[in-house]
C-alpha cells in the first residue's frame, strides 16, 4: 500500500469513527432531552394531582364537619320537642285548672252544692273537649264483643240479656289516643 492509501484510509477510519461519536452523542443528548421533558410533565402531573387530593381532602373535611353539627343542631331539636312537647297541651289545660280552682274557692264560700256539682260538670266537659281535641276518644264497651286489644276482663258474669263473649259492664273506661290505645277499657264479661 502506498502511503496515501494508508493516509486516506487513516482519515476515513477518523471520519468514521468521528462520525459514530457524534451520533452517539446526538442520540445520548436527544435521550437526555426526551427524558427531561417526561420528568417534567411527570413532576406537573404530579404537582396537579397533588393539589386535587388536598382539595378533596379540605372538601371531605368540611363535608364532614357541616354533617356533625348538622347531627349535634338534629339531636338538640329533638331533645327541644321532647321535652317542650307536651306545651301545647299544657296551655290548653291551664284555664280548666284556673275554673277548677274558682269552683274550690266558690264552694268553700258558699254552701250551694248543686252549683258547685253544675260547675265541676262543666268544667268536666271543658277538660274532655280539650282532650278530644287533641285526640283522645273512650272506647265503647258495654254491648260489644270482648276485644282483648280493646278490653281488659277482671271476671265473667252470667246474663240472660247478653249472649257469652259480650262486654256486659264497664269497671274503668278505656281511652284511645288517635289510633293508639292508651288504657284498655277494664269490663266484666258475659260467660
Amino acid at each position: 500500500m502506498s502511503t496515501k492509501e494508508q493516509h486516506n484510509e487513516t482519515t476515513d477510519t477518523a471520519a468514521e469513527e468521528t462520525l459514530e461519536q457524534t451520533a452517539e452523542q446526538t442520540e445520548s443528548e436527544f435521550a437526555d432531552q426526551n427524558e427531561a421533558g417526561e420528568n417534567a410533565w411527570e413532576d406537573a402531573r404530579y404537582v396537579e394531582l397533588t393539589k386535587q387530593a388536598e382539595e378533596n381532602q379540605q372538601r371531605y373535611l368540611r363535608a364532614q364537619a357541616d354533617f356533625d353539627n348538622f347531627r349535634r343542631r338534629t339531636m338538640k331539636e329533638k331533645e327541644e320537642l321532647a321535652q317542650y312537647a307536651s306545651m301545647k297541651l299544657i296551655d290548653q289545660l291551664v284555664p280548666i285548672v284556673d275554673n277548677f280552682e274558682r269552683a274550690l274557692a266558690a264552694a268553700s264560700s258558699n254552701s250551694d252544692y248543686d252549683s258547685l256539682a253544675k260547675g265541676v260538670d262543666m268544667i268536666f266537659r271543658q277538660l274532655f273537649q280539650t282532650l278530644e281535641a287533641e285526640g283522645l276518644k273512650a272506647i265503647e264497651a258495654v254491648g260489644q264483643p270482648f276485644n282483648p286489644e280493646f278490653h281488659q276482663a277482671i271476671m265473667t258474669v252470667e246474663s240472660d240479656e247478653y249472649e257469652e263473649g259480650i262486654v256486659v259492664e264497664e269497671v274503668q273506661k278505656g281511652y284511645m289516643l288517635k289510633e293508639k290505645v292508651l288504657r284498655p277499657a277494664m269490663v266484666k264479661v258475659s260467660g
